[in-house]
């Protein structure tokens, strides 16, 4: 059982590893595509570490200026590039 539970960890480890490279090069991809983006970080289970299978990811992306209406931000970040689902969550703050 101890090496199921190894193993299992292990697996995990390497599938948070890969969603942090990956959300490290869609930000790179989204920083390129809008110079008003000030932050990208994400909080939820796979911040605390507690997610599953089905989790999604949480992002909060922080923008200095935004036209476009709060509830419609987050179509202007499209996260399909990331390998699981994600709800993105945009706010404006000033640099």
């Amino acid at each position: 059982m101890a090496d199921r539970t190894q193993d299992w960890l292990k697996q995990a480890i390497r599938d948070l590893e890969h969603l942090h490279l990956r959300q490290e090069a869609w930000g790179q991809v989204v920083a390129r595509e809008h110079p008003e983006l000030v932050r990208i970080g994400y909080i939820g289970s796979y911040a605390r570490g507690d997610w599953g299978v089905g989790s999604d990811v949480d992002l909060v992306i922080v923008v200095s200026r935004s036209e476009v209406p709060d509830l419609r931000r987050a179509a202007e970040f499209d996260a399909t590039d990331l390998p699981v689902p994600a709800d993105v969550l945009v706010y404006t703050f000033p640099a």
